[in-house]
């Protein structure tokens, strides 16, 4: 049987050519050189690569912190690269949450008040705002540490407060930047559990970047950046069995 064109889904995320370009003259680094990429909807991708690869700058172009020199990148159809800031800002703010490795939350701001903050900056009533958060927290396994600061909790515990945070607002694409670097083996691989859970049970498509091969193992699919191109991009045969 021949499947048509329009019955195959275009992916989520398209980058064509992307390049990204620091400096000017003796100072120019060229951290991405032309990169193809899809990412379908639902993925879990993991991105590897030494330090310098342009792993990092993949993920910041795609979560629109960053904006490539030359090149496309599509979200859903729509060019990215052609927004202007305040779009941009619109994009991140309703479809992409952020996890990063430092965690990032406020130190006299408790869980709570911690996952409302994406809510606050879009104009949520209180109300609303409460219930949100109590909720994400629970979805992340925190139910009854909302009061808590992030003093009170283990590093494995602030690190789920900010994958909270990036839930609450309801993601299509969770970017996850070494989320796992600051813990442990045993509440990395419950971090990474927690990922996956979320990707399987929700659909949420997460974009990772990591140096570790065993939390890499978890997603399905493995990309390898080398000198700001892609070197292999292959599915792993565990997580596609899973």
């Amino acid at each position: 049987m021949t499947v048509s064109a329009a019955a195959v889904p275009a992916p989520l995320i398209r980058l064509r050519g992307v390049t990204r370009v620091y400096g000017q003259g003796s100072a120019e680094v060229q951290a991405l050189r032309g990169v193809d990429l899809d990412i379908a909807e639902g993925e879990f991708l993991a991105i590897m690569g030494p330090s310098g690869s342009g792993k990092s700058t993949a993920m910041n172009i795609i979560g629109c912190l960053d904006t490539p020199s030359a090149g496309a990148y599509l979200f859903r159809g729509v060019p990215v690269h052609r927004l202007d800031r305040d779009q941009r800002a619109l994009l991140r703010r309703r479809h992409l949450g952020f996890v990063f490795q430092g965690f990032n939350l406020l130190a006299r701001t408790s869980a709570q008040e911690n996952v409302e903050l994406p809510l606050l900056y879009r104009g949520e009533p209180a109300a609303a705002r409460h219930r949100a958060a109590r909720e994400a927290l629970a979805a992340v396994g925190l139910q009854g540490r909302e009061k808590h600061s992030p003093a009170e909790l283990s590093g494995g515990q602030q690190q789920r407060v900010a994958i909270a945070r990036a839930l609450v607002t309801a993601p299509t694409v969770l970017l996850a930047d070494e989320p796992t670097g600051n813990l442990d083996t045993r509440r990395g691989r419950e971090i990474m559990d927690l990922l996956a859970a979320l990707n399987r049970e929700r659909g949420i498509t997460v974009l990772m970047v990591t140096h570790e091969s065993d939390m890499a193992a978890y997603a399905r699919r493995v990309v390898r950046f080398v000198d700001g191109l892609i070197e292999s991009d292959h599915l792993q045969p565990a997580a596609a069995e899973a």
